[in-house]
């Protein structure tokens, strides 16, 4: 399985490293991009849709408990999904696989509109977050191995960032759709879900024209595919940009495989590069369990505690300062560098959010609103951080498992335990109707996240404007030694 096909010496990483920004680019963007879209979408209407999911009649039944398990279900969901669509994205390509996970979705998303019990919704939830899982494995290598390399940062930081646009705009579908004067209650819910279906079908339109990592194909002995899919590459850039592409001296050798071994890739995590495992841990646990944990159970606060109706005009003004902060900060991770601005984002807004836990209880549905907009702000742009450290400091070969095993761990470990946490905590609070009975929740992420912004500063890779290639050189590359000298360096 692992047998090695042949040995080449190949221009093309350089040769897609040093293409101009152009409109093709912007192709592989919204092609592969737009899906934190829908997971924004989803987690979205799940929060806002709260009250409507708890009516016996029109909905489901659900408890705040089960609100914050539906949460946990769909995370589990995505853990199981990336780790299984993440070695398959390794194996057998990228475009793929980004098929294959958009089409789970896709139907999945359909059957939760479908949901007839609490039973099928959950189970409805799990299979959405399955595909969503997969999604992130498959389309976070794909990008890096696509963008050049001075625009990686940015670039990944402000895709991952669009996930506050699913969520500002699933926060304004609820509004119109949970208001019985306009859609009659028992049909609302459902349609909300329908709408990411019909965006989904949307991408895959798009998506089918995005071309597989060449980087992919030289390693896995399909050189011939990758020379004709960067000619093509580079014919379009040349057109678009109006002028010739400079050409490229820079090559880098390596033995051709067909797949590569499981043992090898755990190898190369846990016994090659110790401290980039340390750093990518830390970053998801801490992202994932403040995300988790305060926004899936954001609108059941505010309807608990603040006396708030329509949750959706708060959510969308929470989501659109993620967005905006992604967008705003994310070119300075290219800049000022990945170290200082991953341990600034995290340290600065964790302690912002401890802070806010101290003052809970004088808090109005407006206040709290606002300072979860600025704490996230910061917030928003470490969350991605953490995906583009994961996809870029790990051999190509193992890019996508790579960031399936983070977002897996580091997504149970918050992900999974912060809405469960959550629920229980507001069910328990709302007893005496005391919103400090939450306050536990935010000085735990709290912690996580100024302790990830730590280890960033100790253990943070300075990837900025460097090849995928020299971060963390491949496993199938002919001079591995020189390769240990710089993993002991960094």
């Amino acid at each position: 399985m692992g047998a090695e096909t042949g040995r080449i010496t190949t221009d093309v990483p350089a040769r897609l490293d040093r293409l101009p920004w152009v409109r093709w680019h912007w192709l592989v963007v919204v092609g592969l991009g737009t899906v934190w879209i829908l997971d924004g979408l989803e987690v979205t209407i799940v929060g806002s849709m709260s009250d409507a999911l708890k009516d016996p009649k029109t909905g489901l039944g659900l408890s705040s408990w089960d609100v914050g398990f539906a949460g946990a279900v769909y995370v589990a969901g995505a853990c199981a999904g990336a780790l299984f669509f993440g070695q398959l994205t390794d194996r057998f390509g990228r475009k793929r696989l980004f098929i294959v996970t958009l089409v789970v979705y896709t139907c999945a998303t359909v059957l939760t509109a479908f949901s007839m019990a609490p039973w099928w919704y959950f189970a409805a939830r799990f299979v959405t977050g399955f595909g969503i899982g997969g999604e992130y494995a498959a389309i976070n290598s794909a990008i890096d191995e696509l963008i050049p390399a001075r625009y990686r940062g940015r670039v990944d930081i402000a895709i991952n960032g669009s996930y506050w646009i699913g969520a500002a705009g699933g926060a304004l579908l609820t509004i119109p759709l949970l208001d019985p004067t306009v859609v009659d209650a028992e049909w609302g819910w459902r349609l909300a879900f329908g709408l990411g279906a019909i965006l989904a079908v949307g991408i895959l339109l798009v998506r089918r024209n995005v071309p597989e990592s060449p980087r992919w194909l030289f390693i896995h002995g399909r050189e011939d595919d990758a020379e004709r899919i960067v000619r093509a590459i580079e014919d379009t850039v040349s057109d678009e940009a109006g002028e010739r592409l400079a050409d490229v001296d820079e090559t880098i050798t390596v033995r051709q495989r067909k797949a590569i071994p499981f043992r090898m890739i755990a190898r190369t995590v846990f016994t090659l590069y110790p401290k980039r495992t340390v750093l990518c841990f830390s970053l998801f646990v801490g992202q994932a369990f403040l995300y988790n944990a305060f926004f899936f159970t954001y609108g059941d606060t505010l309807s608990t505690f603040l006396g708030v109706e329509q949750t959706g005009w708060y959510l969308a003004i929470f989501a659109l300062s993620n967005f905006i902060g992604a967008l705003s900060l994310g070119p300075l991770f290219d800049r000022i560098g990945r170290v200082g601005m991953i341990t600034f984002t995290y340290v600065f807004s964790g302690a912002l959010l401890g802070v806010t836990g101290f003052f809970l209880g004088s808090v109005t549905a407006v206040s709290l609103t606002v300072l979860g907009a600025v704490i996230f702000f910061f917030a928003s742009a470490g969350a991605s951080a953490a995906y583009l450290t994961a996809s870029e400091v790990f051999p190509m070969e193992t890019r996508a498992l790579c960031i399936a095993f983070f977002y897996a761990i580091g997504t149970a470990a918050g992900g999974i335990s912060g809405p469960l946490l959550f629920g229980w905590l507001i069910d328990r609070a709302s007893a005496d109707q005391d919103i400090t009975g939450i306050a536990a929740g935010y000085f735990i992420g709290a912690v996580l996240m100024v302790g990830a912004g730590i280890v960033a500063a100790f253990l943070g890779v300075r990837a900025e404007g460097r090849s995928l290639e020299s971060i963390a050189q491949p496993l199938t590359a002919e001079d591995p030694a020189d390769d240990a000298g710089e993993r002991a360096q960094t």
